[in-house]
């Protein structure tokens, strides 16, 4: 099967399931279209157990696809420069300090409390999967995903101020995850010793390089764009952007996650400003929400589909779903302390802590980094625990997170005019 009719396929499926929830299930586009192929996925797999149906040419159709490499270093980039294309980059400054806590400080003490709560469970119910591998999938769990949260966050009536925070460290801590991520797997994986001086090493060469990149990205393609007054050359230059520098800097060993949300602001701020006429401005925003559409769209038709070759045991399944109460435990506390510590010199916005709390939605790059592990005897289980908990995630806090804010808010006192909220007491 060729790319292109791999493309075709999904783009076909992608399609009509928008048209059966726009028409028929009315729920958000993310969560229906997930919820969709998430069914039709788990009927093909009751039906294969049945003997009633050969999921053979389906999961070569789901291998082809190769999920996490076509997310990872593929349409990533795409995603998160047009989700920070749009984000207020004055708002972020002043919410600068609490999105470096949560995505940093926050990220580190989630891990830890995850992968330790996970190994008790697998103690507890037999399920192989050794104290480093624990920490791994506290890794690739604890960063909210930037694509789910946007997706998310737009119908949900999150206050302005709380919603620039959400955005933010959702847009900044995967690529702090990732190095995590990355230093967990190696010493799990081959015995890698951990030291300061390899863990920073790291992650300035990951996380500070890549933002570096981002910087100096964002300024050429604000200088390139400040010289061109044609609203067609700008928007493929933007392309080039998301696509070769993308590339360029996975290829330097740099983020190009954080290189694209750091490239997306610079243009999305100056570059929105100064260097582009009205009619680029209207005709940028019209394209890259169209592409974020039309990309959250098929990324979650595509996590539903790849459900197909997980493979589900009792054990594994179940230390999935007691899992979770651990995961929401975990990044209670995790975004409680920055909270708590921020709040000393900048009183938190109204409802701060439950609504992170239960925003907090783990997505397409958790699942994408559970199936880029290297074969181990705790692989299996853990991309099943991982998929669990996402399923959870999108489904069912993304169903609930305008009842949640409104609850919230509606406990709270009513808020102010100007979009910020009055200090939670």
């Amino acid at each position: 099967m060729s790319t292109f009719e791999v493309f075709a396929i999904l783009t076909s499926m992608t399609a009509i399931f928008s048209y059966i929830n726009y028409r028929w299930i009315k729920l958000p586009p993310t969560i229906g279209l997930m919820g969709m192929a998430l069914l039709g996925s788990t009927l093909l797999l009751v039906l294969s157990r049945a003997q009633i149906v050969d999921l053979t040419q389906t999961m070569t159709f789901v291998t082809v696809i190769d999920f996490d490499t076509t997310l990872l270093n593929g349409v990533l980039g795409a995603l998160l420069f047009a989700g920070a294309l749009h984000v207020d980059l004055e708002k972020l400054r002043e919410e600068r300090l609490l999105i470096l806590a949560l995505s940093t400080a926050g990220v580190a003490l989630s891990t830890g409390l995850v992968g330790g709560g996970l190994f008790y469970l697998t103690a507890l119910l037999g399920v192989d999967v050794p104290l480093p591998w624990c920490f791994v999938f506290g890794a690739l769990i604890s960063p909210t995903d930037p694509i789910a949260v946007g997706a998310i966050l737009r119908k949900a009536g999150v206050p302005k101020r709380l919603e620039t925070t959400i955005t933010g460290e959702s847009l900044f801590n995967d690529g702090v995850g990732v190095v995590v991520f990355l230093v967990l797997v190696g010493i799990a994986g081959g015995g890698e010793p951990l030291t300061v001086a390899h863990v920073t090493r790291l992650f300035l060469v990951e996380a500070v390089g890549g933002c570096v990149f981002g910087v100096a990205l964002g300024w050429l393609t604000n200088r390139v764009l400040s010289r061109v007054d044609d609203y067609q050359v700008e928007i493929l230059i933007t392309l080039a952007v998301t696509t070769g520098g993308f590339v360029l800097a996975n290829r330097l060993h740099l983020s190009g996650a954080l290189a694209m949300v750091v490239a997306g602001l610079m243009v999305g701020s100056s570059g929105r400003a100064f260097a582009m006429s009205e009619t680029t401005r209207a005709r940028l925003d019209d394209f890259w929400e169209l592409v974020d559409e039309f990309l959250n769209a098929m990324l979650f038709v595509l996590m539903g589909i790849e459900v197909v070759i997980v493979e589900f045991t009792g054990a594994s399944a179940l230390t999935g779903i007691l899992v979770i109460p651990v995961v929401l435990l975990a990044r209670l506390i995790s975004a409680g302390v920055p909270l708590a510590l921020i709040g000393l010199r900048t009183p938190s916005a109204r409802g701060a802590l439950p609504i992170l709390t239960w925003s907090g939605l783990r997505g397409g790059i958790s699942v994408a980094l559970a199936l880029s592990l290297p074969a181990s005897s705790a692989r299996s289980s853990l991309i099943t625990i991982t998929y669990i908990v996402v399923c959870f995630s999108i489904l069912v806090q993304g169903l609930t997170v305008q009842w949640v804010v409104r609850r919230v808010l509606h406990d709270s006192a009513a808020p102010t005019t100007d979009g910020d909220q009055p200090v939670s007491r």
